[in-house]
């Protein structure tokens, strides 16, 4: 009886421990727009701007994709991107884009950052956006 007792208390350590492993490897970085200067000079990083079409017109970060997080097929316009290439996220001030991280954690992405503050800290801090599309 004691055997089995110390053999299903270390299943449940192993499960516990194997659990926190993997939810600090897929844990986002929350990265300032310096930061994110850096990460862009990356060839294979995917950026991605979560704001509706309307507000990506208004103003967006070079490069970006707009998938945007209020619409309805979020979670399918996702699966389209690389799991296998590190991806920034941004929105308007991070909230959004702090929402939708939990999303792109459930659709198998595991290198996540996210832009501290959003575009208006990037416009902030004097980083240039685009206009034109």
């Amino acid at each position: 009886m004691k055997q089995l007792f110390i053999l299903v208390a270390f299943l449940v350590v192993t499960t516990i421990i194997v659990s926190c492993n993997k939810k600090l490897k897929s844990d986002a970085k929350v990265v300032s727009a310096e930061d994110i200067q850096t990460l862009l000079q990356i060839d294979n990083v995917q950026l991605i701007d979560v704001r509706t079409p309307k507000e990506f017109k208004e103003g967006y970060i070079a490069n970006a994709q707009n998938i945007d997080f209020l619409s309805s097929n979020f979670a399918e316009n996702i699966k389209k991107l690389d799991k296998n290439k590190p991806l920034i996220v941004y929105c308007r001030s991070g909230k959004r884009s702090t929402k939708s991280i939990k999303k792109l954690l459930e659709a198998g992405f595991t290198e996540i950052y996210n832009l501290e503050g959003g575009i208006i800290k990037w416009k902030h801090k004097g980083f240039k956006v685009n206009r034109n599309l």
